[in-house]
C-alpha cells in the first residue's frame, strides 16, 4: 500500500533545503569578502556591491580617479570567483572588432577558400573594459548586445558568450581629459554604478605597507564558474515580500517627473529610471539578503542598494544642474519616502 503523500512535510523540506544553500553560500561569500580583502583594502562596501552584482548575474561600472585599485579588484574577483578573464584597455583608436572579434579569409592546402571567425576578448567568463569612456561611442557601443543577450552577431552569424558572464567596465570621472559619455542605453545595461572614493588614513597606511615589501598577498579561489552560476540560481528563488515589492516599486516610479509625487523629483529631473531599474533592485536585493545571510530581503536593502542603482539611470534638467543640484540628492528625498 501506498502512503499518500504529504504535501505540507515535502513543502517544508524543499524550505528546509533552501534555508540550508542560503546559509552555506552566505559562509562561501564570507571566504570570497576574505580572499578579496587580503588584495583590496578598505573597500569594503566597494567589493560588497560588486559581488551583489555577480550574484544577480549583472555588470558593473566602477567609476573613480586612477590609482584607486579598480583594475586590480577586478583581477582579484576574477581569482576568487573561479572565471576565464580577460582585459581589453580602452583606447581613443580601439575598434569594435578589437572586442568581438572578424572573420579571417583562410585557404587550405586544396585551395578552397573560407571564412573563419576569430573570436575577441569578449568571449570571457569575466570582461573588464578598462577605462570604458576613453573609447569612441562607436567602440562602446559594441559591448551592448553582448551586455544585455549574451551573445554577439559577426557578419550575420551569432555567436554565444560564455556562462556566466560578466562585464565589470572602469570610467574615469567625466571630466577628465579624453573622455566620452557612454550612451544612456548602455548604462542602463550595468546593474550598479559602484563610485569607489579614496581609502581612508587607516587603509590607505596598509597600502603603502603591504604593496611595496619584498612580496604581495595573493587571493586563492573559493567558487568555480559552475558554482557561480548555481549560486545566482539560488540568488533568483529567494522569496520577496510585499512590503519589499512596493518599496521599490514607489522608489521607481517616484523617480519620473511623470508619475512622482515630488515636488522636487517633478521640477528637477528630465528622465528617471525606467523598468530595468525595478528589475535591478529586485535582484541586488535578493543577493544582498543572500550574501548576509538572510532569507529574505528587507526594505532596509532596498534603501541601501538605490543609490549604486539610480545614479546613473537618472538625470538633472539644465536648470537643476544649475542651481547646484545632484542626483544623489534626489535619490535620497526618494528613500527617505520609503525609509
Amino acid at each position: 500500500m501506498v502512503a499518500p503523500r504529504d504535501e505540507n512535510a515535502q513543502g517544508s523540506a524543499s524550505d528546509d533545503d533552501r534555508v540550508a544553500a542560503v546559509e552555506d553560500l552566505s559562509r562561501r561569500m564570507a571566504r570570497v569578502r576574505e580572499q578579496t580583502g587580503r588584495v583590496i583594502f578598505g573597500q569594503r562596501e566597494t567589493i560588497d556591491e560588486i559581488i551583489v552584482t555577480l550574484l544577480a548575474g549583472g555588470h558593473a561600472l566602477l567609476v573613480g580617479v586612477p590609482g584607486l585599485g579598480k583594475t586590480r579588484l577586478v583581477e582579484t574577483l576574477g581569482t576568487v570567483l573561479g572565471l576565464d578573464d580577460k582585459r581589453v584597455q580602452f583606447t581613443p583608436d580601439l575598434m569594435p572588432a578589437d572586442i568581438l572579434g572578424s572573420e579571417v579569409l583562410e585557404e587550405d592546402p586544396d585551395g578552397r577558400r573560407a571564412f573563419r571567425f576569430i573570436r575577441g576578448p569578449v568571449f570571457a567568463q569575466l570582461l573588464m573594459a578598462d577605462e570604458i569612456n576613453r573609447a569612441s561611442p562607436r567602440t562602446q557601443s559594441a559591448l551592448l548586445q553582448s551586455m544585455q543577450e549574451r551573445r554577439v552577431s559577426v557578419a550575420g552569424q551569432y555567436h554565444d558568450l560564455p556562462r556566466p558572464f560578466h562585464v565589470l567596465a572602469t570610467q574615469n570621472p567625466i571630466e577628465q581629459e579624453g573622455t566620452y559619455p557612454l550612451p544612456e542605453a548602455q548604462l542602463d545595461r550595468f546593474l550598479l554604478q559602484v563610485d569607489i572614493t579614496y581609502p581612508d588614513d587607516a587603509a590607505e597606511r596598509e597600502v603603502l605597507i603591504a604593496t611595496t615589501g619584498p612580496s604581495e598577498q595573493q587571493a586563492e579561489p573559493v567558487l568555480t564558474a559552475e558554482e557561480l552560476i548555481a549560486a545566482q540560481q539560488l540568488v533568483r528563488a529567494v522569496p520577496v515580500g510585499e512590503s519589499v515589492v512596493d518599496a521599490i516599486l514607489t522608489l521607481v516610479r517616484s523617480g519620473r517627473a511623470e508619475t512622482s509625487p515630488l515636488d522636487l523629483v517633478r521640477k528637477s529631473v528630465a528622465w528617471g529610471p525606467g523598468p530595468r531599474a525595478g528589475q535591478a533592485l529586485m535582484l541586488a536585493c535578493r543577493a544582498r539578503a543572500v550574501l548576509e545571510g538572510r532569507l529574505a530581503p528587507s526594505v532596509e536593502d532596498v534603501v541601501a542598494l538605490a543609490p549604486p542603482i539610480l545614479r546613473h539611470r537618472m538625470e538633472l534638467s539644465f536648470a537643476a544642474r544649475a542651481d547646484g543640484m545632484t542626483v544623489a540628492q534626489i535619490v535620497d528625498a526618494l528613500c527617505a519616502e520609503i525609509g
